[in-house]
């Protein structure tokens, strides 16, 4: 695309354009700090070529800052700035893709398929009928009859070429017009010339013509692209599965008392919805009415039904079983949970990690290389004394047989089949660059809380506390959030006394009033006064400055969590923990575990610098952590990994996110990653060996286009099969059912 054409994209758009940038601005999703995020639905993507064409020829528009293509699902993701949208649709029908806003329902018909379908129908009529033709010309039919017969197989091959020849025929077009090549460039000139080919020996009375190669080239080449198709779309199986469980709309109680009924994507923060006994819940919301039973497997995975009561967040796309609530959406439909897992199932083909910019460079080579070997075999085969006819034959054959489908494929296909397998086991992947980069580690780096534990600490009673004070903290207790808070109000049986001038003081504890004596519960060298015993500083009562209650937690660790720590060790990684807890808790923990090696007392900074101490030393470290104080670390990572229970900046800043309460997720996440590591190079090293033994062949003269149609859509269909293998493998859970779990509520 040329830098005019681009510019012409940019510039402000007449009146007709302004309600398509209107319609990108309402479509698009805030993302923080003036950017905003719409997506587009692309479908004319489909090699490595069309990718790259769109990314660049997007990001080149005033104000985007950011594009990516995904093959599987051919959207484009673009980033931008700016109070007028820009003009992206616009600048796809100029690149030659043109495209349209993404939909949201999973139930659509692909008119993409439908479209491979009857051309692959049209193709395989024509070629079956021209075989059988063609069978009388083999046997020895009489002059008449053999022209006859060659003039009907042309006129099938000519509505061959003209209906299902114009997949391959329009794409390279759209190409050629704007100044560039793709795959389907030499398709087009190798199955046009044998088509040609075979009409001037009908038209010169040859004995022969190829009428049956042409159509049973196309014949072939769309077998391979509806099948690439058909195996994107059941690696997508899980992400149009989460998408049905989104409902269409939902009752909105409005100010008045009406009842309206609205589209999900109207559904704001704030607003009231009745949602009855058999609905699923549209958005992220908390109870305001009612008490019933929720199906929350999607969210964690347990079949047995939760109870929910006023107070209690629940996610999208539960299931309401019981009876009537009366929920307060706490997020629009685009930023809640279900919404969320969609997004990060989609993601995974996006990465742009190294094997994926190798095969990105050598499907950009191939057009100019395998234009330049065909012409040379061309000239070769003429100067040897080939003749015209077989020069042009074995040069028709080295287009077709060299193409990189093979190659293209390699990357994306194994990513979206590990994507689509760890979901299945209850992990959700961000990015396909993140499996590749899972597979590198060799040392796993844990947080404490929230990660190797549950993050769901309880009151120890040791008989030391008297009844009356630990009321008294269990009511100031109950007006804070902090898991610590929750335990002891938790604790708290009897009537709670009433408190004045309450108030938080966050990362210290919080106070109230109550008979004129001040209350603290929180951090002991911050409720006591000075001079006071403080000594193995921990959460303590405290009135007027005077200690009354020291208070001592037990927090379990996560399920499975020693065996996943073993597991880890018998893969030869090393396993550390980083901590903000204290140094007698990490230590706790970590012997139970069978952890050796821990450093506590860390605040954010610290465990930067231990990551980055770590990857000094040759080590790239898998970072698990829950909280806020985790998401530096987390993004220091060589890549990190969270549970779907941390803090909303927790699971954004990692490249995982695992759904369950069960620490074996970890494992599970790493022995996928170096299969698929396995499978990806497996996967280049057929389509090597496939072009390094094809191309001497079909330079030789040995075979036909048919039979190098044949080898090239054999070789695609390869690689998709070796890949198909993740499917076949074993459970990451070690054949357990994954139990995903997400807490509405963030860790320590």
């Amino acid at each position: 695309m040329s830098m005019a054409a681009i510019a012409d994209a940019a510039r402000p758009a007449p009146a007709g354009r302004a309600s398509a940038r209107e319609e990108i601005r309402l479509a698009s999703r805030d993302l923080g700090q003036g950017l905003r995020q719409t997506d587009l639905s692309v479908p004319g993507v489909h090699c490595a070529g069309c990718i790259r064409t769109v990314e660049n020829g997007l990001r080149k528009l005033d104000g985007v800052e950011h594009a990516r293509v995904n093959l599987s699902t051919r959207r484009a993701s673009v980033q931008w700035r700016g109070e007028e949208a820009p003009d992206l649709l616009s600048a796809l029908d100029t690149l030659g893709f043109p495209g349209h806003l993404a939909e949201t329902g999973g139930d659509r018909m692909d008119p993409e398929l439908g479209r491979l379908i009857r051309a692959l129908a049209v193709a395989g009529f024509a070629a079956m009928n021209i075989m059988l033709l063609s069978v009388s010309v083999w046997s020895g039919a009489d002059e008449g009859t053999r022209q006859a017969f060659h003039w009907i197989s042309a006129a099938l091959a000519f509505a061959c070429l003209a209906y299902s020849g114009r997949v391959f025929f329009l794409s390279a077009w759209s190409a050629l017009r704007r100044g560039r090549t793709n795959m389907d460039v030499p398709i087009s000139i190798g199955v046009t010339l044998a088509f040609a080919l075979s009409l001037f020996d009908t038209a010169t009375g040859g004995r022969h013509a190829y009428f049956d190669a042409a159509t049973t080239l196309i014949f072939f080449l769309l077998i391979g692209r509806t099948l690439d198709h058909v195996m994107r779309e059941k690696a997508r199986v899980a992400v149009r599965g989460l998408a049905r469980l989104a409902p269409r709309g939902a009752t909105v109680i409005e100010a008045d008392g009406r009842r309206l009924h609205l589209p999900v994507e109207e559904i704001a923060p704030g607003m009231r919805i009745l949602l009855a006994a058999g609905d699923r819940v549209p958005v992220d919301a908390v109870v305001e009415e009612g008490v019933s039973d929720l199906d929350c497997a999607i969210a964690t995975g347990e079949s047995a039904p939760r109870r929910v009561a006023p107070g209690a967040a629940i996610q999208a796309g539960t299931l309401n079983l019981s009876g009537p609530l009366t929920i307060r959406a706490s997020a629009r439909a685009d930023e809640s949970f279900l919404a969320e897992m969609v997004r990060l199932m989609e993601a995974a083909e996006g990465g742009r990690a190294r094997y994926r910019r190798l095969a990105d460079r050598a499907a950009a080579l191939y057009s100019p290389v395998v234009h330049a070997t065909a012409f040379a075999t061309f000239l070769g085969w003429m100067a040897l004394g080939g003749g015209l006819h077989q020069s042009i034959t074995v040069a028709i054959a080295v287009l077709i047989i060299t193409c990189p489908c093979a190659l293209g494929l390699a990357v994306p296909i194994a990513q979206v089949m590990a994507a689509r397998r760890l979901f299945e086991a209850g992990i959700m992947v961000r990015d396909g660059s993140a499996i590749e980069r899972m597979a590198e580690i060799d040392t796993v780096a844990f947080d404490k809380t929230g990660t190797l534990t549950l993050g769901r600490p309880r009151l120890v009673e040791d008989g030391k506390t008297a009844p009356g004070d630990l009321e008294i903290a269990a009511a100031i207790a109950a007006r804070s959030g902090h898991p610590l808070s929750r335990a002891i109000a938790a604790a708290g049986k009897g009537t709670q006394p009433v408190l004045t001038d309450v108030s938080e003081h966050p990362g210290l504890g919080i106070e109230a009033r109550l008979g004129g004596s001040l209350y603290r519960l929180g951090r002991a060298e911050w409720a006591l006064e000075a001079g006071a015993d403080a000594q193995d500083a921990g959460t303590v009562l405290s009135r007027d400055g005077r200690l009354l209650a020291r208070f001592a937690f037990e927090d379990a660790p996560r399920p499975r969590a020693r065996e996943a720590v073993e597991a880890l060790r018998a893969a030869g990684l090393g396993v550390t923990v980083l901590s903000g807890d204290t140094p007698g808790a990490v230590a706790a923990t970590a012997a139970s575990l069978g952890i050796d090696d821990f450093a506590p007392a860390l605040m954010p900074a610290g465990k930067v610098e231990r990551l980055a101490a770590l990857a000094a030393s040759g080590h790239k470290v898998l970072m698990v952590g829950d909280g806020i104080n985790d998401a530096p670390a987390l993004a220091a990572a060589h890549v990190s990994m969270a549970p779907a229970s941390a803090a909303d900046i927790g699971r954004n800043a990692a490249d995982f996110v695992f759904l369950r309460d069960g620490l074996d997720a970890v494992p599970a996440a790493f022995t996928l990653a170096r299969r698929t590591g396995r499978i990806v190079r497996q996967n280049f090293a057929l389509a090597v060996a496939y072009n390094a033994i094809a191309l001497p062949i079909a330079i030789a003269g040995w075979v036909t286009p048919l039979v190098a149609a044949l080898a090239m859509s054999l070789s695609s269909i390869l690689v998709v099969a070796n890949a198909l293998r993740l499917r076949g493998a074993g459970n990451p859970a070690r054949g357990r059912r994954y139990a995903p779990r997400l807490s509405p509520e963030p860790g320590l």
